[in-house]
């Protein structure tokens, strides 16, 4: 992976923050501990999102059973949409 590089300006007691957090959690620079802490922002965020994904669905009507037959008849309606599309090229 190639990096690029950002400076950013901190108040003396962030980058001491930074510093300590780095001697005493084992990160080998403080570029190091900051993109573990961008790593973690984007998981949680994703997190989130998939979360609000998840609610969204839970109250985008009445439950239905999923069963095997579900499935099959999926695949089905797919194939006869995707065969009708070509029909059409």
């Amino acid at each position: 992976m190639s990096m690029a590089s950002l400076n950013i300006s901190l108040p003396q007691s962030l980058k001491d923050y930074v510093e300590d957090q780095v001697k005493g959690n084992g990160y080998s620079t403080p570029s190091e501990y900051v993109r573990e802490l961008l790593r973690q922002d984007q998981n949680r965020r994703a997190e989130q999102k998939l979360e609000a994904l998840l609610l969204e669905g839970l109250k985008s009507g009445d439950p239905i059973e999923i069963t095997p037959e579900y499935w099959e008849n999926k695949r089905w309606q797919f194939m006869d949409r995707h065969s009708k599309k070509k029909g059409h090229q």
